[in-house]
């Protein structure tokens, strides 16, 4: 059975940068005072990217950006933050590559989020497996459980071609050490989304993120690149739902329509009661296709 997710109201973009062409990876978190986002902040044209920083009292801002975070550690790709605050600390988790074999997921943790202490890596790549190059991790609490979600992708010559994976802290808490569970979502998973063979593919799964939903389904958001249309038009958003974490989940198809000659991904879903913010980049025409930020809400009981 289709799910369709009916958006009421869309702000985009939330905010212009001050000194970078494109935003990218947004991940709000609220420290119980005011909310922070982190980020990529950049430019896609030389995929050069450092680690935005922004302060607001309310999602809506006014967002006041502050220096790019420097955790002083190694990597072509360190971008792409997830971020959770819990009993006063914030955790980050990060990646050091992503268009490449290798990597690692990072662990950082701050009092306030702006002064950071680099951890030991919470998971690092392993050579010649579906997980020969990871990115895009994400922290999530499902049942009262602390895991990982990532994007694992096997060796490549052309273009990566990545799925969604999981790890569980067995300590559950956010220190580790993580177990693997494996791959959750995989290619076949998503028919909207371009097929490994395709002729024309783009790119694969990524940007994923868990949420527990109020009846205690889990809510995969994460980013697909539809099997048709023009490059730089083919990225969305989407959701998929399971009744357990590992799945198997039910996609429910691109979420948010970003108009003619555009394009949405990399997002954060928030969930308060039943209502559900979309935290989302998004390029169109009007941002002279520069990556923006924008944000859209739900009233989940409202879900056709």
């Amino acid at each position: 059975m289709e799910v369709k997710f009916n958006f009421d109201s869309n702000v985009f973009p939330l905010f212009q940068p001050q000194s970078v062409d494109d935003l990218k990876d947004p991940c709000p978190v609220f420290d119980g005072t005011q909310w922070h986002i982190f980020g990529s902040s950049g430019a896609v044209a030389t995929e050069t990217w450092a680690i935005l920083h922004a302060t607001a009292p309310d999602l809506y801002g006014p967002w006041t950006e502050h220096p790019v975070v420097d955790l002083r550690i190694s990597g072509s790709g360190v971008a792409a933050p997830g971020v959770i605050h819990e009993s006063g600390v914030f955790h980050m988790f990060i990646q050091t590559e992503f268009m490449k074999s290798g990597g690692r997921c990072e662990h950082a943790v701050s009092n306030d989020g702006f002064h950071w202490v680099v951890l030991a890596p919470a998971i690092k790549a392993i050579p010649d497996t579906g997980e020969d190059g990871i990115y895009d991790p994400h922290p999530a609490i499902i049942g009262g459980q602390r895991y990982l979600v990532y994007s694992g992708m096997p060796k490549f010559s052309r273009v990566p071609q990545p799925d969604v994976y999981l790890a569980r802290s067995q300590s559950n808490s956010w220190f580790g050490p993580w177990k693997r569970v494996g791959k959750i979502l995989d290619h076949a998973d998503v028919p909207h989304h371009n097929g490994r063979e395709h002729p024309d593919y783009e790119w694969g799964i990524e940007g994923a993120q868990l949420v527990e939903l109020p009846d205690g389904r889990v809510l995969l958001n994460a980013t697909c690149f539809l099997p048709e249309g023009h490059r730089g038009n083919r990225q969305r958003v989407f959701f998929a739902i399971a009744d357990e974490v590992n799945g198997h989940y039910i996609t429910a198809g691109p979420v948010l329509d970003p108009g003619e000659n555009g394009e949405n991904g990399h997002s954060t879903v928030m969930i308060n009661g039943q209502q559900l913010t979309l935290f989302y980049q998004s390029r169109v025409a009007e941002t002279n296709h520069l990556w923006r930020y924008g944000m859209a809400r739900c009233d989940l009981s409202q879900v056709a």
